[in-house]
């Protein structure tokens, strides 16, 4: 690995000269209030709809930065901006959050799934840390206990799915909610912190994590085994990746080593399943047998997938001290530096082809937003500067 105190500087210039500055000077909407986060490779505006996900991860980042890396009054300024947009048009009547507004706040799309309100738990939680806002701290409780209430029916009356004939388990929810849970702080009783993350832990460690196979399965059957089908099959190298860090953090505040040993390897794992040995990178869909996925973008390389597995390779290797991941986060890194970043203009693209060149020439659009770009820059650049100390 390059020296850590030089590569921990390349990470933290790109998160607060590059990356955050690129949302600060394009994205805020000082008309209606909220974020315009469909933004073109310069950052101009290509679309102004508002999807709940990116509005509440922008929130939470600019709320995250002020909490955890300096007070500026001008992240404060950017994250209240979108709460109070959200605060006022985000949710329905009975406190579900859409999916999509327009860019005065109108609803567009119904509350289909609970990933929005997972998000805007995150967000409020921690605008709620930042400001000390009773309301915002009171929106975030109730917005999780809207989750837990819906965890075993997400989609709710907007299911498609017909009952019974093939119901499955997605590793989705257990993902996030591990996550979620460290995120919402003092919104929520600390025993529920213990018990969700404990849960989420066994659920991704023991049921989706298949030691034979050394993948992390999309969807299981609700016995936990496989179900032959396009979605039974389905492998996400990077959403399995992700997932693994998040395990890793709840070890080590738990002094679990067992646990972060075994969430090292399957890190180890899915990238040697899910590496291009042609072109490099890190495939966005795979078939757990090798057979063509259902995603007509499956070779895709996405922005998101590379950023977490670079989290997950340097606190795997901080805290096992295994060379492999090492040397993976140094061929992961060159990688990503030369396929994704544009330091011409500012963040990074999303979208390359299995090529690695540029497949859509945006910095943000419905699924990308202010959010896996800075929190794994912001991310690398402390495991970086950890590894530093204890070398």
């Amino acid at each position: 690995m390059e020296d850590p105190h030089h590569l921990a500087a390349k990470y933290k210039a790109a998160l607060l000269d590059d990356v955050i500055p690129f949302w600060q000077g394009h994205s805020i909407d000082r008309q209606y209030g909220g974020y315009l986060t469909c933004l073109s490779a310069d950052g101009s505006v290509y679309d102004t709809d508002k999807f709940t996900w990116m509005q509440c991860r922008q929130i939470w980042t600019f709320s995250m930065l002020y909490n955890r890396l300096e007070p500026r009054e001008e992240w404060l300024d950017i994250a209240r901006g979108g709460a109070d947009f959200m605060r006022a048009h985000g949710r329905d009547a009975d406190g579900n959050w859409y999916f999509s507004l327009d860019r005065q706040g109108r609803p567009l799309v119904q509350p289909y799934n609970i990933f929005s309100d997972c998000f805007a738990a995150m967000a409020f939680a921690q605008f709620a840390k930042a400001t000390g806002d009773q309301q915002s701290r009171e929106i975030a409780s109730a917005t999780w206990r809207n989750i837990l209430t819906r965890q075993d029916n997400p989609k709710g009356i907007y299911n498609k799915l017909y009952p019974g004939t093939r119901d499955m388990k997605s590793f989705a929810l257990p993902m996030i909610l591990s996550g979620l849970a460290l995120e919402m702080g003092d919104a929520i009783p600390a025993q529920q912190v213990e018990q969700i993350t404990t849960e989420c832990v066994d659920m991704v460690m023991n049921v989706f994590l298949d030691a034979d196979r050394k993948l992390v399965y999309e969807h299981v059957r609700p016995d936990g085994g496989h179900c032959d089908s396009f979605d039974g099959r389905l492998i996400l190298p990077g959403h399995g990746i992700e997932g693994m860090w998040f395990v890793m953090d709840i070890a080590e505040r738990r002094g679990d080593r067992g646990v972060i040993d075994r969430a090292a390897q399957a890190v180890l794992d899915l990238l040697e399943f899910g590496w291009d040995d042609t072109y490099g990178g890190i495939y966005a869909f795979l078939d757990a047998d090798g057979h063509p996925p259902l995603q007509l973008e499956w070779s895709q390389k996405l922005w998101w997938a590379h950023l977490e597995a670079l989290v997950a390779l340097l606190m795997g290797y901080r805290l096992t001290g295994r060379r492999e991941l090492a040397d993976w986060f140094d061929k992961l890194h060159d990688y990503s530096w030369t396929h994704f970043a544009d330091p011409a203009r500012g963040e990074w693209f999303g979208y390359l082809n299995r090529q690695g060149e540029v497949n859509l020439p945006i910095k943000g659009g419905k699924w990308k937003g202010c959010f896996h770009v800075p929190r794994a820059l912001l991310r690398c650049w402390q495991e970086l500067e950890k590894i530093e100390g204890e070398s």
